[in-house]
Parts: structure tokens; sequence; C-alpha cells
């Protein structure tokens, strides 16, 4: 393990201090938040009337920027000039909400820059995901990554290079870590994996305000949380600001808190981030093994924001971005292809 681990308490504090501070200077730029509307795997891309879903109210604008230009957006115009307002009013629930931007391709620093100089303009914290492993996803539909552990260095130092001193929110290779423990990754490149995903927490560190947080999971893939502990831990969690739980899962908040919170418990109290982008509805019951992928019948959940009512919660999160497809499932498109009409029934159900 790399690194010294901040002492926890100190780092919450900070993090939600830099955070708030920024949705308050930035209050004429992006008005308040509303009610929540709500409570895996990758992407490859203010509602006025939602009503409130098990979460309390963020108390001040949501800290994190909104893409004005992202997929959904693009379709709430597109849907306007063809005369359907009724759906481009209800899927501003995911056009007018901070979803995280996963940088594509050998160069991740065109999207990044987008995304940096837009949330230096809001004064807003950019939320990235870094999604480049070498043998990703073991071969499924999210397959790819670095050619080498050579390539991947390279990436991530771009990847850091291109955050510069902005503020950001990293999360650090999605299922990555999961992926060690259940038997997916071989043995062969179990210790290369964990020196990457060590080094890529150290180097994305030396960028002066950026928070990363390595990915673990959710509740109903890994369900014994030592065995992701000392996962985690060799992957260098120590050297992170904490862990994220539930990317592009449905697991419900509470769910996910509970699981978080014997997780943290293994790892000198961690703190961690919460996906809750499309758990409005719960996980798909039954069809265990499928149940990731392009589920019908959920509903977005609650907004991003810092004020998650839990100690070791730092944030909820919009990390998958709703409506882009988990793969070539129940008549989805190609993994991480936006899928307006499955984003609108997100956004449909979403209760309010």
């Amino acid at each position: 393990m790399s690194g010294r681990r901040p002492h926890r308490s100190r780092t919450a504090t900070a993090l939600v201090a830099a955070l708030l501070g920024l949705a308050l200077a930035g209050c004429s730029a992006v008005s308040p938040d509303p009610s929540p509307v709500g409570d895996r795997r990758e992407p490859s891309g203010r509602t006025g009337s939602a009503g409130v879903l098990g979460e309390a109210a963020p108390a001040v604008a949501s800290p994190f920027w909104v893409d004005p230009d992202s997929d959904a957006a693009r379709q709430v115009k597109a849907w306007e000039k063809q005369g359907r307002g009724d759906d481009a009013r209800i899927l501003r629930r995911v056009a007018e909400r901070a979803v995280a931007a996963w940088p594509a391709g050998d160069d991740p620093e065109p999207r990044i820059h987008k995304a940096v100089r837009g949330a230096k303009a809001a004064r807003r914290t950019a939320v990235l995901v870094a999604y480049n492993i070498p043998h990703r996803d073991c071969g499924l539909y999210s397959a790819g990554g670095a050619h080498d552990a050579d390539a991947y260095r390279g990436w991530i130092g771009a990847f850091a290079d291109a955050i510069g001193d902005a503020d950001a929110i990293v999360i650090l290779e999605p299922d990555a870590v999961p992926h060690l423990t259940d038997g997916c990754t071989p043995d062969e490149n179990q210790g290369e994996r964990y020196e990457l995903l060590s080094g890529a927490i150290d180097r994305l560190k030396r960028q002066p305000h950026t928070r990363v947080y390595l990915d673990a999971g959710n509740p109903a893939w890994v369900t014994d949380p030592d065995k992701l502990a000392g996962a985690l831990r060799r992957a260098g969690v120590g050297a992170a600001d904490g862990f994220s739980l539930n990317v592009s899962n449905f697991q419900t908040n509470d769910t996910v808190k509970t699981y978080g919170t014997q997780l943290s418990s293994l790892l000198d109290d961690a703190h961690f981030t919460i996906d809750t982008s499309r758990n409005g509805a719960g996980p798909l019951s039954g069809e265990r093994d499928q149940a990731w992928c392009n589920p019908p019948g959920r509903a977005l959940g609650s907004p991003p924001t810092t004020n998650t009512g839990n100690e070791l919660v730092d944030a909820f999160l919009w990390i998958k971005r709703p409506g882009d497809s988990d793969g070539p499932c129940r008549g989805g498109p190609a993994a991480g292809t936006w899928w307006p009409e499955y984003a609108l029934g997100l956004a449909r159900r979403a209760k309010g």
C-alpha cells in the first residue's frame, strides 16, 4: 500500500466545505437543486415537479458541473423541435443534472479539458471516471482498455495532467477491484492490476484539488466485505479519499449505505460515494445474472449532492449516465450508446 491515509474526519470536512463553498459562490450561475426525484456496468456517455423519495432535499445548489451539451440536453432540444414537448420536459430531469464524464479512447485530454473548463467557469466541481484498465470487464460488453501496463500509465498521466488545478472528483476504474475477487481476472494479471491501481491513485493525487474514490462494486456483487476490503487495501485505497459503490447499478441507498458502512469499518473508517443515477426503484427482482443490463422499470435516484445525511457518504453522484446503454441486451444498443427512450423511462418513473 502506498501513501498514508489522511485523517478521515478531516478529509470529509474538507471535501464538503470545498464543494459547498463552490456551490455558494456559483449560485448566480445555477439555480438551486429541487427536491430529489428518488433513489452496472459502464456507459462506454431540475425537475421542477419531482417529489422526494427517501432523501432530504439539498440545502444549496449542487456543487457539480452540469454539461449543457450532454446527450440528454441535445435530446431535449431535438424533441422540442419535433413537437414532443411533454417528453422533453420530463427528460430535463436528466439534462439538468450533473453526470460524470467518461473520457474514452487513447487520449482522455479533450473530454477532460471540456469538463474542467466548464466546471471552472461555473465554479463547480467536475466529476470524472477513469475507465481504461488493461483487460477491462473480462472481455464482456465493456471489454477493452489500455493495450498494456505502460500504455495505461501514460493514459492516467495524461488524465491527471488534463485536470490540472481544477476541482475534480475521479471515480477510479469501475469493476477493476471486484473483478480481482470474483475469479474473473486471471492470476497472472492480478499483480499488475494492483500495481496499476495503486500507481493511478498516487498520480491523480498529485493534482492539488482532485479527490479519488477507488471503485468497490456494489452490495449484490461481492457479498463478503472482508474479502473486498483486502483487495482494496492492496490496490492502494489508503492513499485515496475513499471508495465508490453502486456504479451503474441499482441497489437502493439504504442497502448501499449499510454495506458501505460495513466495508468502511474494515478500512479505517474510509468514506465513500454512491451512484444514485438509476436506483430510484431499486434493483430488478430475480434474473440476477442479467439484472444489471438495461433492466426494465427502473427510475432515476437521488440527485447529485454532498448533502447525504450520512457522515461516511461524501456524495451522491450520477456516475452512470442515465440513458447510456449497458450493452446489447433487452433490445439495447452497444454499451455506452445513448438510448433516449430508456432515459425517458428512467425520468418518467422518478417518484413525484
